[in-house]
């Protein structure tokens, strides 16, 4: 095997062991993929003022989300159908962030369950993401579940209430269950290892929902019910009532406008995430980095402002924290890492952004993630 030295050298491995189905899942956007272009690429010119003669000892990454100390302003975004990456997924995501001391979010339309993660991690708090469905008694069994597991943050998802299509997923007939068409299965039998580790688990079926649900018993049940389950109708008065539920940390996920962004601090959100969806949902849509200084001079200063998006190194992370973001989460890049090598995978792509992030902080003259501002940026470049 070649040497890995970035997230890219993961994006190529993870290409050649997860199924195409999967693989493309993740690694897509919605129609002609702009946005989801766009989210990677604007990075790219922004750029940085190089200092020298500057003590560059006892450097130090270490900072804070919600209040919660992270070994850098890294979270693992939530992902859905992670654990067709790779098998158990998000148990072996989970425990990579665990162990690397970065929060871990998991997705309601996760592989594995909420306890499943929970009890795996021997209950060490993680971070549940929630999407509002039309059944809210679902919802509020959802809440208390995260309750129970401990869970010390909620992310409220805002940006779904249709599906976007995704080309890509229509094609590989990605549905639940997965068609398994000729190619797709033909597909399949070059992924011996894939297939090995998904036959040695159990976590197979989107472990929130089924078994939770009256009526959703397997894979075939739940499409029927999902397909009729997210709410176009939410609205801000939601949100208030799923904090009041909640009644601990609440993040809001996918806000790319000033005037959403002022309605997350009037309804009283602890922190709003700037997202798209990764390119998932409106294409066309302005990339998550071009976004964010409009909403940091809109609201920084009353409500914690993170984004994601397009992070596939620790330069888009230093970008983005200097460009007033408080911390950034990582899609993507993560799930190269678990369809390439599983828990080692994702642990070494929080290897290589925090070595990135570390080594450039200190290029720009500065050596505390305290000290980042806009100054170690041109002026003119962003």
């Amino acid at each position: 095997m070649s040497i890995i030295t970035n997230i890219e050298d993961l994006r190529v491995l993870a290409e050649k062991r997860v199924p195409r189905m999967f693989y493309d899942y993740a690694d897509s956007g919605s129609w002609t993929e702009s946005t989801y272009k766009a989210n990677e690429s604007d990075f790219k010119g922004i750029k940085f003022r190089q200092r020298v003669a500057v003590d560059m000892s006892n450097r130090n990454t270490n900072s804070k989300m919600i209040g919660e100390p992270v070994k850098m302003p890294v979270a693992i975004a939530p992902t859905g159908s992670t654990g067709m990456q790779f098998a158990d997924g998000e148990i072996l995501a989970a425990q990579a962030a665990k162990k690397f001391g970065i929060p871990f979010s998991l997705s309601t339309m996760s592989i594995c369950s909420i306890e499943t993660v929970a009890k795996s991690l021997n209950y060490h708090p993680f971070w549940f993401q929630l999407y509002v469905l039309k059944d809210r008694k679902f919802v509020e069994n959802l809440i208390d579940r995260a309750k129970e597991a401990k869970c010390s943050a909620l992310i409220l998802t805002l940006d779904l209430q249709i599906i976007g299509q995704r080309h890509k997923d229509v094609k590989n007939g990605l549905s639940a269950p997965p068609k398994l068409t000729f190619p797709n299965i033909i597909n399949m039998m070059t992924k011996p290892k894939w297939c090995m580790n998904m036959l040695k688990t159990k976590n197979r079926q989107f472990g929130n929902i089924v078994g939770h649900v009256k009526g959703v018993e397997d894979m075939s049940s739940l499409a029927e019910w999902t397909s009729k389950q997210f709410d176009p109708t939410l609205n801000w008065n939601d949100v208030e009532w799923i904090k009041k539920k909640w009644g601990g940390k609440l993040i809001l996920k996918g806000i790319q406008d000033i005037d959403d962004a002022q309605i997350a601090v009037d309804v009283g959100a602890d922190a709003l995430i700037v997202s798209n969806h990764g390119g998932r949902q409106l294409d066309g849509a302005e990339s998550s980095i071009k976004s964010l200084p409009n909403i940091i001079n809109k609201v920084g200063s009353k409500i914690e402002v993170h984004m994601d998006g397009g992070i596939r190194s620790g330069q888009d992370v230093l970008k983005a924290l200097a460009l007033g973001a408080k911390g950034t989460y990582i899609g993507r890049s993560f799930l190269y890492g678990l369809g390439a090598l599983g828990e080692n995978g994702v642990t070494k792509a929080l290897e290589i952004i925090h070595k990135e992030l570390d080594l450039t902080m200190a290029f720009c003259g500065k050596t505390s993630i305290s000290q980042v501002n806009k100054e170690i940026l041109l002026s003119n470049s962003f």
